[in-house]
């Protein structure tokens, strides 16, 4: 792969991690929101915001470990990817968790970014998965929950109108 092609596909991956193009972006999503909204849920949602947030950030953290640190160890599938509670603790918690996904989210933007960073690279500690697979394995990921936020975030703002 030439270097032209290399830093196009690292555009391509860091376009899409990011929302742009045909994927809603973060800030679109939890733009609005309060931690009181976040915990409400609509008749027959099967999570509120904040479960859709907590879930997104402790996956993207997994990936993102997964893909630096080979002695990382993920959480027991499936509860430990999900939080415990319905609605945050407090507005201090809601805060807390948007800035550590938006902390967390540029750390794997700049693993990507990262020149020296071997995209297909089968990553130490997995079992054939490459930073490539897991950029592309976030992207879609969050790329769901988001609009799974925009959904609820919809039916919670007409229904407070």
């Amino acid at each position: 792969m030439s270097t032209d092609q290399n830093r196009e596909l690292r555009e391509q991956l860091l376009n899409a991690m990011r929302g742009d193009q045909s994927h809603i972006d973060f800030e679109s999503a939890e733009g609005d929101l309060s931690a009181e909204l976040a915990g409400d849920k609509p008749d027959a949602a099967p999570h509120t915001i904040w479960q859709l947030l907590e879930h997104m950030r402790i996956a993207q953290h997994d990936i993102l470990e997964f893909s630096r640190n080979p002695k990382h160890k993920s959480p027991k599938w499936p509860e430990g990817y999900w939080p415990k509670t319905a609605a945050p603790a407090s507005n201090q918690d809601w805060e807390t968790s948007i800035a550590t996904f938006r902390k967390e989210a540029q750390e794997m933007e700049d693993l990507i970014s990262d020149p020296d960073q071997d995209l297909f690279k089968p990553i130490e500690g997995g079992s054939g998965q490459t930073l490539l697979r897991e950029a592309l394995v976030l992207a879609a990921h969050n790329s769901y929950h988001l609009g799974q936020i925009m959904f609820l975030k919809k039916m919670l703002l007409e229904k407070l109108n």
